[in-house]
């Protein structure tokens, strides 16, 4: 069965269009997810709002947005208000630059989504642009309203399809410089760079997601399946932490130790 399109419309090329699907490529969904339960009668709990001062719950329909001006003092924002400022969607992906792929600044990466043809008619028009780009080892910038808000989104091409990557706004990616501020100035030379180069280049492999073990995910299968099962889990150790005393002698010996083969995940099997 084919998955079902988050947002259909139209990409467009100077006045090239063709019909397109965005899809979903990154999902959380088959992680394992927890309900919160009461112990005593072992129902399931639900959330309600309650006033911060009276602790009494809070009707739906008494429910409002507010934005804090100051403190306990709020501006209030209707449903209907809110609605009233939300960007009209043309259901038009509108490219307006395109830009080397090397000149792109991933740190501003938000959600991928996959972009197909949404029909036949499409499909020579869409060829044609993304042959276009992968020959020109060119991305797309294009804008468009996306799940109510106004985005910018990075289109590259990706096997027979491609990628619409939506962009953190540069108000939303703090600076660099905040977090280096304090990495003093060191120069790194002659045997120790020659030293890490090499335990790099033993190290060195090719791009394999398949080979990446979430291994949080996988203990808490086996936590699941083992209550189930009504078996008991060894609680983990923690593990000892050594400190590097002699950074070149740790290099040195971290050279001597002969490249081991990823170990593949073992595949993953559902509890019960």
């Amino acid at each position: 069965m084919a998955p079902r399109a988050n947002w259909k419309g139209t990409l467009r090329v100077a006045e090239v269009t063709c019909a397109v699907g965005l899809y979903t490529a990154a999902s959380t969904s088959e992680r394992i997810a927890f309900h919160t339960i009461n112990r005593a009668t072992g129902h399931r709990v639900r959330r309600e709002f309650v006033d911060a001062e009276t602790g009494k719950p809070v009707d739906r329909e008494d429910q409002v947005k507010g934005y804090e001006l100051s403190e306990g003092q709020y501006v209030l924002l209707e449903a209907e208000e809110i609605a009233a400022v939300v960007p009209e969607s043309d259901k038009v992906l509108a490219v307006e630059v395109f830009l080397p792929c090397r000149e792109i600044d991933d740190v501003y990466f938000d959600k991928p989504y996959y972009l197909a043809p949404a029909d036949r008619l499409g499909q020579e028009a869409f060829a044609l642009i993304r042959e276009g780009m992968a020959a020109s080892k060119v991305a797309a910038i294009a804008r468009t309203v996306l799940f109510r808000r106004m985005r910018t989104v990075l289109i590259r091409a990706h096997g027979p399809g491609l990628v619409a990557t939506t962009l953190n706004f540069d108000y939303e990616v703090r600076p660099a410089e905040a977090a280096f501020k304090d990495i003093p100035a060191l120069k790194i030379e002659g045997e120790m760079l020659d030293l890490a180069q090499h335990i790099i280049q033993s190290k060195m492999g090719a791009f394999d997601p398949s080979s990446f073990d979430d291994r949080y995910e996988a203990a808490l299968e086996e936590l699941v399946r083992a209550k189930i099962e009504g078996r008991k889990i060894a609680p983990r150790r923690e593990a000892k932490r050594e400190t590097v005393v002699d950074l070149m002698q740790a290099l040195r010996d971290s050279a001597k130790l002969e490249k081991k083969p990823a170990r593949k995940p073992a595949p993953r099997r559902k509890a019960g």
